[in-house]
């Protein structure tokens, strides 16, 4: 099974010149190093979808949110590794 993990992005480490931009992204607490080949798009504070170290789509905050409580309920996000902290809040 694969499962995609949303996540913020705290900071972009742009690359050198023919190199991929790596960014630090925040899940629920953990910080993870994650490659932005496949979104170039994506920048600091953006949500992203991540699977196997590699940003696959932009989220907005409610999706990100929608997805946190998914994996909650299907007692995922505490083996991910989320046991401190409330999912993202969706913006009113």
């Amino acid at each position: 099974m694969c499962l995609g993990v949303p996540g913020r992005i705290l900071r972009v480490h742009p690359a050198d010149k023919g190199a991929e931009n790596l960014a630090v992204v925040d899940f629920q607490g953990s910080q993870v190093e994650v490659s932005l080949s496949l979104v170039p798009a994506a920048k600091e504070g953006d949500w992203v979808l991540v699977h196997a170290g590699y940003a696959l789509t932009l989220l907005d905050q409610a999706e990100a949110a929608e997805t946190w409580r998914w994996l909650e309920m299907a007692e995922v996000a505490r083996e991910l590794g989320r046991a401190a902290g409330p999912a993202p809040a969706a913006r009113p």
